[in-house]
C-alpha cells in the first residue's frame, strides 16, 4: 500500500466524451464550461487544461484566485468570473483578461473610475436578477444601466446573462417565468443599441429541460463532470461519471455475533462477520449520513457500510466475504466491476451531486487518467 487513503480517480477520456455528447445535443453553440470549486470537486487545471485542448474557449469560475490560477497553468481561453466585482483589482482583471460579472448600478463607479485611470475598462457581461434572489442587476435598473452604457464608448460591455433556480426541476413554470423576464431585458438592451456578443441563461439543468434558453453560449457545468443536476430531468444526454471515488483496506478481521461497531453502537453484528476498515472518513469528504442506508462496491458486489462514518475511516461488513488489505472499494462512479451513481447517494441523505463532489478533499489523493 503505497497511499492507503481516499482516491479520486479522474477519467479525463470521459469528459471528453461528455462534452462531445453535449455539444452534439444542442449543436453549434459554443459551451461555457464551468470549473469553479475545483471543477465541482475534480481539480480545476487538468479539467480545464483537457477542455482547451478539446476546443472549448470559455471557462467560468466564480473567484478572482481562480481565474488567475487558471492563467498560471497557461489557460488562454475566456475566462468569465461571477462573483462579486472588487473594484481594487479591476486593473489586475484587464491585465489578465478577464470578463466580469457587472451585477449592480453600484459597481459602475468602479467601472468609470479604471477608465480615468487607466484609459481602459475590464470586459464585463450583465447580471440580471430574473428570480434567484442572488447576485443581479434588478430588472427595473435596466433602462438606467443601458443609458450609461450606450453613453460611455469605453464601458466593455461583452454579454448579458442570467441564471435559472428551477431549470433542473420538474415543474418549469417559474423557469418560463425567468426566460420570459430575460428575453425582454436582452431585447430591451438591444433596443438601447448594445450589441451583445454573448447571451447565456442556460445551466446543466436548462440544458436538458428548457431548448428555449440556450441563446449563442451554454453553460454547463455538473453535466460534463457525468452526474445529472437533480433526479427530475430527462435523462437524454449520455454521460458518463468523470471521478470514482474509492478508498483502501487497512484492515480484516472476523468477529462474533452481536459485536457493536463504531460510535454509538447503532450497528450491530446480525451473524458471524468479516469487518473491513476503509482508511477514508467524514474529513475526506466521505458523506457521513450515507452509512445509514450506504454501502460500497468491491468485484461486482455491493457491502454495506457498518456503523457511524469516523473523521478519518468507516467499516465494512462483508459477511462472508474475506477481502484482502490493500484492496480498493467503490464509494461512487463506475468501474468495470461496479456502478455506483452518485445521484443514488444524493437522493438517499437528501443532499444534492453538488454538495457530494465538491466536498472531496482532506487526504484524497487526484489520480487523473486518459
Amino acid at each position: 500500500m503505497n497511499n492507503p487513503g481516499p482516491k479520486a480517480v479522474i477519467h479525463l477520456n470521459r469528459l471528453r466524451e461528455n462534452i462531445q455528447n453535449i455539444q452534439t445535443h444542442i449543436g453549434d453553440i459554443p459551451l461555457c464550461c464551468v470549473v469553479k470549486a475545483r471543477a465541482y470537486g475534480h481539480g480545476a487545471g487538468p479539467i480545464a487544461k483537457t477542455l482547451e485542448k478539446e476546443g472549448i474557449r470559455f471557462f467560468a469560475v466564480f473567484s478572482f484566485d481562480e481565474a488567475l490560477e487558471l492563467r498560471s497553468i497557461g489557460i488562454q481561453s475566456d475566462i468569465i468570473i461571477f462573483s462579486k466585482i472588487i473594484p481594487s483589482r479591476l486593473f489586475d482583471a484587464v491585465e489578465n483578461d478577464f470578463i466580469l460579472n457587472l451585477s449592480s448600478m453600484d459597481d459602475i463607479p468602479a467601472f468609470v473610475q479604471c477608465i480615468k485611470e487607466k484609459g481602459v475598462s475590464p470586459r464585463f457581461h450583465i447580471k440580471f436578477d430574473t428570480g434567484m434572489t442572488r447576485l443581479g442587476l434588478d430588472a427595473q435598473d435596466a433602462d438606467k444601466l443601458f443609458k450609461v452604457i450606450t453613453e460611455n464608448a469605453k464601458l466593455r460591455c461583452e454579454g448579458i446573462y442570467s441564471h435559472f433556480s428551477t431549470a433542473d426541476e420538474g415543474e418549469l413554470s417559474y423557469a418560463h417565468y425567468q426566460l420570459n423576464l430575460f428575453n425582454s431585458l436582452v431585447e430591451s438592451g438591444i433596443n438601447a443599441g448594445i450589441h451583445f456578443k454573448y447571451i447565456h441563461c442556460s445551466n446543466s439543468g436548462a440544458v436538458l429541460n428548457l431548448p428555449d434558453s440556450r441563446f449563442n453560449l451554454v453553460r454547463v457545468g455538473m453535466l460534463m463532470y457525468g452526474a445529472l443536476p437533480s433526479d427530475e430531468v430527462p435523462q437524454n444526454i449520455p454521460i458518463k461519471p468523470v471521478m470514482n471515488y474509492e478508498g483502501t483496506i487497512v484492515n480484516v478481521r472476523r468477529v462474533p455475533k452481536g459485536t457493536s461497531i463504531s460510535y454509538g453502537g447503532v450497528y450491530k453484528t446480525m451473524n458471524d462477520t468479516t469487518i473491513a476498515v476503509v482508511q477514508t472518513g467524514f474529513a475526506d469528504g466521505f458523506p457521513r449520513p450515507w452509512y445509514e442506508n450506504g454501502f460500497v462496491g468491491y468485484k461486482g458486489k455491493e457491502y454495506k457500510i457498518a456503523g457511524r462514518v469516523c473523521m478519518d475511516s468507516f467499516m465494512i461488513d462483508f459477511k462472508k466475504e474475506t477481502p484482502l488489505i490493500g484492496d480498493e472499494v467503490l464509494f461512487f462512479g463506475m468501474t468495470k466491476d461496479n456502478h455506483i451513481p452518485v445521484e443514488t447517494i444524493a437522493k438517499s441523505i437528501e443532499s444534492t451531486t453538488y454538495v457530494l463532489l465538491t466536498a472531496i478533499g482532506g487526504r484524497t489523493e487526484y489520480i487523473y487518467i486518459n
